[in-house]
């Protein structure tokens, strides 16, 4: 009974994933202008997509990285090689697999069962590597809304810029405070983590800039890249599949604020989506050996 409801469950949660996927392209769709975007597509110079796909690449060897350092911290030591594998494998469940156990939750269960490793130390070091990655993602967009020239919605009685800069040195001072009361045994990896963590997020930036580059964009770099890192918290959420249309609907309804091109954007967040699908996909072509070193 206890299993049949959980098949139902994950049936429900994925049916309405593709349901808000879908409401949520209907509405990018609408507000764009669908002839400029295929044109736009049309002139695509595709050699700045394979740097695009590098950096992409070595972002997530980087994070994977963080989470190995993760888990030393408990007591597993397994190789780099076979780390990567999984999270290779973890990246094609979340995207692939959304309704079923997850990429975290695969690896987990495979950890668990070759090395004993309790799950609720495994599952700790899985949440704090994607909140290690959000504190990353949160400290680049308040560093990058500096430069950048927003119109913004609001009136404030103190300069915004003051309130942003504080924040921004507030980010990992309190994280390692969070992480001192709620994840104390991960403590001695915390710099050499958040620096993963950082190196990974940059890389995603780089990759960024290669792919505004192939579709022709020439400034306002810095106001794509802010946009592009607000989408991907908006993409952490697990409501649509693989944060497709989450992202779109934040890069279409910033462009008014971040003075960018909603068309643009658009093909730049699908491009963005399409690489990661790519990558994501070898997970499914490898194999685990856990006597390999």
């Amino acid at each position: 009974m206890a299993k049949t409801k959980s098949s139902l469950k994950k049936k429900l949660t994925t049916a309405l994933k593709l349901v808000l996927t879908g409401f949520a392209l209907f509405l990018v769709f609408r507000k764009i202008d669908t002839d400029q975007l295929w044109q736009i597509t049309k002139t695509i110079h595709w050699l700045w997509l394979l740097p695009a796909v590098l950096t992409f690449v070595l972002s997530k060897l980087f994070t994977a990285f963080r989470l190995n350092l993760y888990f030393k911290n408990i007591g597993l030591f397994i190789s780099e090689k076979l780390n990567i594998k999984l999270y290779l494998i973890g990246m094609f469940y979340n995207l692939f697999l959304p309704g079923g156990i997850g990429g975290d939750g695969y690896k987990i269960y495979l950890l668990n069962k070759q090395y004993k490793t309790p799950v609720k130390s495994l599952v700790q070091a899985s949440l704090l590597d994607r909140l290690g990655g959000l504190v990353a993602i949160i400290f680049l967009l308040l560093v990058l809304i500096l430069p950048v020239d927003l119109t913004l919605p609001f009136d404030s009685q103190i300069p915004w810029e003051i309130l942003v800069g504080i924040a921004a040195l507030l980010v990992f001072p309190a994280f390692w405070v969070m992480q001192k009361l709620m994840f104390k045994a991960f403590l001695p990896s915390f710099l050499k983590a958040n620096g993963w963590s950082m190196a990974g997020q940059l890389a995603q930036l780089v990759c960024a800039w290669f792919i505004l580059k192939s579709l022709g964009v020439t400034e306002n770099f810095l106001a794509y890249q802010l946009v592009f890192l607000l989408s991907s918290i908006v993409a952490v959420l697990p409501l649509t599949i693989g944060g497709v249309g989450a992202r779109e609907l934040v890069f279409v309804y910033a462009h008014t604020y971040a003075g960018i091109d909603e068309a643009i954007a658009v093909a730049f967040s699908l491009i963005f989506f399409l690489i990661t699908a790519m990558v994501s996909l070898t997970g499914s072509m490898i194999s685990i050996d856990f006597d390999e070193k």
